[in-house]
């Protein structure tokens, strides 16, 4: 079944709305978006097992042809953000280490399968563009998002328009060094940013403190688990006015300030939101972050400030984004 095209006159639809999809490999995540950005209806389903390109295309319009027939919206089109390099131009998928996906048209066979326009873009942009639409970077026109996680994600929008780099390999601000010679990334480089401040990153710290110090009261936070130890483990013990945290937490600061500060000078965006689970902490991380940044970059905040901010959309992000760049597209 193909859904109705969102240039046909139709009494029966209340109003104008777009779908987003957040596809990973485990999950895939969509909803009904509004023209404003508000979020009608979400749901999230299993990915199909091995990840089957054809499987995997099937399940997105199955559940997409359902969630259009709720609400009264005349769905007007379909944004995607995939994991790896998605070319949106082409609407290819290039390529995927989640899905295990090479050179895959997925924005034109889902166009095809709706009826609507479908425009692609990976991930992290979506993200990006969620935050900068609907969320912390609302007020701006240029915004730069770096998500921390079990890797660091990020992408970039520039007076209003998302920055996606050659073939949309561009925005991988995770791989950028901050440190020569220092831990070995994936990537295959040594020093990435993403390896000082990911998720995995700060964990990895955390663990390496407490095995030095064995009196560290993190070792209470962990229940004498060190394997317990999660992203919140050293900011909590720095509150707790733990010495062994609050070098931890210090450190970790001064290697995103490094990275903060290169973007600054790089992309002088209006404002930097940071995502993932450790802006949890809010001003604990953007304070310090701001002080740091500021002395760092050119100019040290003098002129053309970079205010540095937590996201706010959380897991929504990615979901709202996609749906608004296909609202920007059509």
């Amino acid at each position: 079944m193909r859904l109705t095209e969102c240039g046909q006159n139709h009494e029966r639809f209340k109003m104008k709305g777009y779908i987003g999809i957040d596809l990973g490999g485990t999950a895939i995540k969509y909803g009904l978006v509004s023209e404003s950005g508000e979020i009608l209806k979400k749901y999230k389903v299993v990915t199909p097992a091995g990840s089957k390109y054809t499987d995997t295309v099937s399940a997105i319009a199955s559940a997409v042809q359902e969630l259009s027939s709720e609400h009264g919206v005349l769905v007007c089109g379909m944004g995607i953000g995939a994991p790896g390099v998605a070319d949106g131009e082409k609407g290819l998928v290039l390529t995927s280490g989640n899905l295990g996906w090479e050179n895959k048209p997925l924005a034109r066979d889902l166009s095809e399968k709706l009826g609507i326009p479908v425009t692609l873009m990976n991930d992290a942009n979506a993200a990006a563009f969620g935050e900068y639409a609907c969320g912390a970077g609302k007020e701006y026109r240029s915004v730069v998002l770096l998500t921390l996680g079990t890797g660091v994600g990020s992408g970039i929008v520039l007076n209003g328009k998302l920055f996606e780099g050659n073939e949309g390999a561009g925005a991988e601000l995770g791989h950028e060094v901050i440190r020569a010679g220092g831990e070995k990334c994936a990537c295959g480089r040594r020093g990435c940013l993403e390896q000082y401040v990911s998720a995995t990153a700060l964990i990895r710290q955390t663990k390496h403190a407490m095995e030095k110090d064995k009196e560290s009261s993190m070792w209470l936070l962990c229940g004498g688990d060190i394997n317990k130890a999660n992203g919140k483990t050293a900011f909590d013990g720095k509150r707790a006015g733990d010495k062994a945290a609050i070098k931890v937490v210090r450190n970790y600061i001064r290697y995103l300030a490094e990275g903060l500060a290169n973007i600054a000078n790089t992309f002088r965006p209006e404002a930097i939101l940071i995502g993932g689970g450790i802006s949890a902490e809010g001003a604990n991380l953007t304070e310090p972050l701001q002080e740091r940044v500021n002395k760092l970059m050119l100019g040290h905040g003098r002129y053309a400030p970079v205010k540095i901010l937590a996201a706010s959309l959380g897991n929504d992000a990615g979901l709202v984004g996609a749906a608004m760049l296909a609202k920007e597209k059509v």
